[in-house]
């Protein structure tokens, strides 16, 4: 146990209450950020009830287990017979509560330079899928690839998702990713 408080402001939509999906974001992206604006609407689409995490400023020291307290906190507000994690970058440091409750997730922008999240990763045995860019000096492609999980893996693409002075091609893997997410949810109902 830590000694963290974890007092959560939340935002929620409702829709099935027996399938929620939590949306974990990251340091410095928000729910309201392009990628997890249509994680939700892909969510709602689905109709799913989704519940957006928002959170202040991570401690330098111990940001695993803050984000770990942030997810367990979050989970046990919900008694659905379907959960799903999707994080984006430090929301990604939720992979090992994914693994270990066994649920499936969507991880934006994993940080795959962290050793936890790379064995949670590939320890998993629900559906994930990891989206990342080749620019994105946390992204580790050959990681990626051990992790056995569905890949949408965007040449030059950063951190964000998106291509330094090139808006069009951003907003084209902006497209990439929605799909993805569509694909990826759309096929949960057939997957163990």
């Amino acid at each position: 146990m830590s000694d963290y408080r974890v007092p959560l402001e939340t935002t929620r939509y409702d829709g099935d209450p027996r399938r929620v999906a939590i949306i974990l974001p990251g340091g410095q992206y928000t729910p309201a950020a392009p990628l997890l604006h249509y994680a939700r609407a892909v969510l709602l689409a689905r109709g799913w009830t989704v519940q957006e995490i928002w959170w202040g400023d991570a401690p330098r020291q111990g940001r695993g287990e803050w984000v770990r307290q942030h997810a367990l906190t979050a989970l046990a507000r919900e008694n659905a017979e379907e959960l799903l994690l999707v994080g984006k970058s430090l929301g990604t440091l939720a992979a090992p509560v994914a693994t270990e409750r066994g649920l499936p997730a969507v991880w934006l922008t994993p940080l795959l330079t962290e050793p936890a999240v790379v064995d949670a990763l590939t320890r998993a045995s629900r559906p994930r899928l990891l989206v990342g860019g080749t620019a994105d000096p946390l992204w580790d492609a050959d990681a990626a690839r051990r992790t056995g999980a569905d890949l949408l893996e965007v040449p030059g693409a950063d951190h964000g998702m998106e291509v330094d002075a090139d808006p069009v091609r951003s907003v084209e893997i902006l497209r990439e990713v929605t799909v993805a997410m569509e694909r990826f949810v759309g096929g949960l109902a057939g997957r163990a």
